[in-house]
């Protein structure tokens, strides 16, 4: 496992309880590259994440961050090795104001750099800079997703893994978070998608995977699963 890759899972298995939810899953990716993870609901996308996060354990496989195994690692050594989670929810700190739920989170990156500073966070998403005093539940849907993404910024994140990153929110700022997405990338920051949204992912991401009750069923360009309606209708359509 070569440095290049940012973060990968090789044969992972994951229960919860009995339940066995990923059954020999591997995924990767590369520094400055994009990957949609797609598929139903409920078919481990996840968990998937999860468990290479350290937030799930998973009972067999292995996880690699940077060509380190790390597969038992605590979340926190995870995430200071450059890997930046929005997680579905959100997760905002609803005790602190916009200002405050950005700047507990600046860092110096895994290299020292300091791409993303307050000032261009805020550059990016100019909505936040009109609501830095107030609390983070004051906040809509769409403001909250970019209060979230902007926090994961401020750390300066080598890959930044976004679950659920439109849900719930309305057409037009679903589509302002997707460009957000789109230019973030463009920064040269990897980055996985999970998204229901299926081709707006695609039509940002260099690869796609796609799980089907725990198993990869589709790993392949963009541009394969363009040229595949067959699969996108029989894993993905509704």
């Amino acid at each position: 496992m070569t440095e290049s890759i940012l973060l990968a899972a090789r044969g992972l298995h994951t229960y919860y309880g009995s339940s066995h939810i990923l059954r020999g899953v591997d995924f990767s990716i590369a520094r400055g590259e994009a990957v949609g993870l797609m598929g139903r609901n409920g078919m481990g996308k996840s968990t998937l994440l999860k468990s290479m996060l350290g937030l799930v354990r998973p009972r067999a496989g292995s996880v690699w961050v940077k060509g380190v195994e790390m597969t038992h690692t605590l979340p926190h050594r995870i995430a200071q090795a450059g890997i930046a989670y929005v997680p579905e929810g959100r997760g905002i700190f609803s005790n602190l104001s916009v200002h405050e739920n950005l700047v507990m989170a600046a860092r110096a990156g895994s290299q020292g750099q300091r791409d993303w500073t307050y000032e261009r966070v805020l550059e990016t998403f100019p909505r936040l800079s009109e609501r830095l005093t107030h609390g983070g539940t004051q906040l809509s849907g769409g403001e909250q997703q970019m209060l979230t993404i902007g926090r994961a910024l401020m750390t300066n994140p080598d890959l930044l893994i976004l679950d659920e990153a439109t849900e719930g929110l309305a057409p037009l700022i679903a589509r302002e978070i997707m460009r957000i997405i789109g230019t973030v990338r463009a920064s040269g920051i990897a980055t996985v998608i999970v998204d229901k949204n299926f081709s707006a992912v695609n039509a940002i991401t260099d690869r796609n995977v796609i799980l089907v009750k725990g198993e990869v069923v589709f790993a392949d360009t963009a541009a394969a699963l363009r040229a595949q309606p067959d699969i996108h209708q029989r894993y993905l359509g509704v």
